[in-house]
């Protein structure tokens, strides 16, 4: 979504790149997008993992997820900083090495079995994907004509629902396996059973760091073509997070984050065990963690129908219609009986579907700020993904069951719903509104 009708040539960018070099490096991000999704979602099967071995309590085992998102809170900012004088492909690397290092850091965790350790890893781990969305999502964005902004951004989002879709499965099936989660209730695993699920946790990090590392030189060896495609970020006294920060629509934009990724966290991290109850699906943990694939599944089905949905539908009343109908079925979950609650929990996902990508293009666009500033902020606002999980888990704790947590993301969605309709209503900002932009 650039200034004028000239694609990223009015931007400044070299006219020779052409339409052929922003396909290629739209290409070359959507790979990112399935990475950091496929990393994401390995935390939901690792949560019932570490709650076994460390015997840990819901609110306890939501210190995992607190970990991860509490980084989009404290880098978010810097990352914008980092992106704007770097560049896209430099801060992309950086990112991926970054990642590297936290994913390495958990066999060291696992070796002296401190759980304080694992949380340090997981902050460096978000601390990378942070810098990586910073500078993703709004190159995803802008690499095509400005009309195209909701379809790209949808489009490559449903890559990282491929990721989110994929990891349950094999990571479950990894981490959840073994002696130890075969045992009953009440009954302590031994020794050699915790040193074996602590072993496959290990494995699963260190593939995860190598096929970052393949990722990282795929990119690097791509960078000249990303530097030719990628539009160049605005400059000047409208780069500042202070601007973001006056812009209305940033700070509610921002806050819509908060809430999307608070609610969709707040599932995703508790789902194996709320399929694990008796009184839902009632099987095992490491069927109930493959199972969770389903709810990723959804959404990465959802993004590819909403990616064409959004060529012909009104993007700000669609995200209203698709939070709404996600709160209706946490309700479902809340007080449906047996296994229809479970089914509900898991058809969350595609309603899921379009919503991050939708606010994070709608914000774009009514945003007085730059793209770098209003990225920065909204990636920031992925701390809803700390926040609302640990209340969601205190609140599972206190009643001994996990269906009254869905009221929070019953009401953050209701909140999402608010902002999609009024943002039907608005018009994209002055500095997108001669630039073609399908006006939500």
């Amino acid at each position: 979504m650039g200034v004028g009708t000239s694609g990223t040539a009015a931007r400044g960018a070299p006219v020779t790149s052409g339409a052929a070099a922003q396909r290629g490096a739209f290409a070359s991000i959507t790979t990112l997008f399935f990475a950091w999704g496929f990393i994401t979602a390995s935390i939901d099967p690792l949560i019932a993992a570490l709650k076994a071995i460390f015997s840990l309590s819901y609110r306890e085992a939501a210190l995992t997820q607190f970990a991860f998102f509490i980084a989009y809170g404290v880098v978010s900012l810097p990352a914008a900083g980092i992106v704007r004088r770097a560049g896209y492909p430099a801060s992309i690397v950086l990112a991926l090495l970054i990642m590297i290092c936290g994913c390495l850091l958990i066999p060291v965790a696992t070796h002296f079995q401190t759980f304080a350790i694992v949380l340090v890893a997981l902050f460096v781990i978000a601390s990378g994907i942070t810098i990586l969305q910073v500078a993703a999502n709004p190159l995803a964005a802008e690499l095509g004509p400005p009309a195209g902004a909701h379809f790209r951004l949808t489009f490559s989002q449903a890559f990282n629902s491929l990721g989110t879709t994929i990891a349950p499965f094999l990571i479950a099936s990894l981490v959840l396996a073994g002696g130890m989660f075969a045992v009953r209730a009440g009954v302590a695993a031994t020794a050699a059973q915790r040193a074996e699920s602590l072993g496959h946790i290990d494995t699963a990090f260190v593939g995860i760091a190598v096929l970052i590392a393949l990722l990282a030189f795929f990119i690097w060896q791509v960078r000249g073509r990303l530097h030719a495609a990628a539009p160049l970020l605005e400059q000047g006294a409208d780069d500042s997070i202070g601007r973001a920060l006056r812009s209305r629509w940033a700070l509610l934009g921002a806050l819509a984050i908060f809430l999307y990724v608070g609610a969709e966290v707040s599932i995703g991290s508790y789902l194996t065990n709320f399929l694990n109850q008796p009184d839902v699906f009632g099987v095992p943990l490491e069927k109930a963690g493959r199972l969770v694939s389903f709810y990723w599944g959804g959404a990465m089905v959802g993004r590819f129908i909403g990616s064409a949905l959004l060529r012909r539908m009104n993007a700000g009343r669609l995200l209203g219609a698709a939070a709404a109908c996600a709160a209706l079925l946490c309700l479902i979950v809340r007080l449906a009986p047996g296994e229809t609650a479970g089914v509900a929990a898991l058809s969350v996902g595609l309603m899921n579907s379009i919503m991050f990508p939708v606010i994070f293009t709608l914000t774009l666009e009514r945003s007085s700020a730059s793209e770098s500033a209003t990225s920065g902020l909204l990636c920031m606002a992925i701390v809803g993904g700390a926040v609302l999980p640990f209340i969601a888990g205190h609140i599972a704790d206190a009643m001994l069951n996990l269906r009254p947590a869905y009221v929070v993301p019953l009401g953050a969605y209701l909140g999402i719903s608010v902002f999609g309709f009024a943002a039907a209503r608005a018009l994209p900002s002055q500095r997108h509104s001669g630039a073609g932009v399908v006006a939500a």
